[in-house]
């Protein structure tokens, strides 16, 4: 009995249970999933026909074309509508992929600075000639220095020059300049030669002699060895261009540190004008001269006159090769004192 009891008993616990709900106690019975899936897609299948064909009639179709994004509604709803959409963005995303900067600007707008030509700074030149260099010094810089020179007169003058260094500045030599070549008339060799001592001690400015007497003694005796020079090989410039073949020495420098005050070149030619009687021409004052006569370039590789002095030895050699003959003097230089460069 007591088993059939709690067999009883436990019989209703597998049926289902009753749930209140708003309308009563009703019993909720699992339904068929395949019957539940059916249920769930019929409605959906109306719900898009009906949403998909009404934004196709009620769109306009300027709105799709002037605007990039449409209603999330719209986009979403009709299929048609959304191609048409994304072909509009395409093509806009493909013109715009060639432009730049990717701007838009009205018509009536002018953006400033699209047709104005380029406004081109200073040139840039040696570290040496700064901002703040006197305006003849820099003229200097970007006319004759580095040139190559090939004047007897022109050299003659450049080489005082490089000795009144040791004395003034480049730009205190370049302001007296006219009066240099006033008091040693054009810087004439014949004529510098024969300076006596009283018309020597007379080359003053304000009272003052233009340079210590040491220096002006060394001119006038460096005048009388350039004669001698002329008289045996036929020039000053083929003496002087002779230890470096004709040809100047190009060097490759960056920075205004790497630019040196002497070199072995230079070193050469101070000690064959020493034994030649040339007087105040140390390694130094030879290398200045070298630089300023054109002898050697040491602009700097980011200076514009670089370049441009390279051009003018090309312009200066050319018509020389194809002209002019080789002279006899050249041909005796080139057994005594065309070296290699170092």
């Amino acid at each position: 009995m007591a088993m059939s009891v709690a067999t009883k008993l436990q019989s209703p616990i597998c049926e289902p249970r009753a749930i209140l709900g708003p309308g009563g106690n009703r019993v909720r019975v699992s339904e068929d999933p395949k019957r539940k899936g059916e249920a769930l897609r019929k409605p959906q299948k109306t719900t898009t026909t009906t949403v998909t064909r009404k934004p196709v009639t009620e769109v306009p179709q300027t709105v799709v074309r002037n605007n990039a994004s449409v209603d999330s509604s719209c986009s979403s709803d009709s299929s048609s509508s959304g191609s048409l959409v994304k072909t509009v963005s395409s093509k806009k995303t493909l013109r715009r992929k060639g432009m730049r900067p990717a701007k838009i600007v009205p018509d009536s707008v002018e953006v400033a600075g699209t047709t104005s030509p380029k406004i081109l700074g200073p040139p840039k030149r040696c570290d040496w000639i700064t901002p703040n260099s006197d305006p003849i010094y820099t003229l200097f810089h970007d006319k004759e220095w580095g040139v190559p020179v090939h004047e007897d007169n022109k050299l003659f003058e450049l080489l005082v020059f490089s000795q009144a260094l040791a004395e003034l500045t480049w730009p205190a030599i370049l302001k007296k300049r006219d009066l240099f070549r006033k008091l040693f008339e054009d810087f004439d060799p014949s004529s510098v030669a024969q300076f006596s001592e009283k018309k020597l001690l007379s080359l003053k400015v304000n009272g003052y002699l233009v340079l210590s007497e040491p220096k002006l003694r060394a001119v006038v005796e460096n005048a009388k060895q350039v004669l001698k020079v002329q008289k045996e090989l036929g020039s000053f410039s083929s003496y002087c261009w002779g230890f470096v073949n004709h040809k100047p020495i190009r060097n490759g420098f960056r920075y205004a540190r790497q630019v040196p005050v002497k070199s072995p070149k230079a070193d050469l030619i101070s000690k064959d004008m020493m034994q030649r009687g040339f007087r105040c021409v140390g390694p130094t004052v030879i290398y200045s001269f070298m630089q300023v006569a054109g002898i050697v370039n040491d602009h700097l590789l980011n200076c514009f006159r670089h370049e441009e002095c390279n051009l003018n030895v090309k312009k200066d050699l050319k018509p020389k090769t194809e002209e002019e003959p080789e002279r006899p003097s050249d041909q005796v230089l080139e057994k005594k004192t065309c070296l290699s460069d170092d």
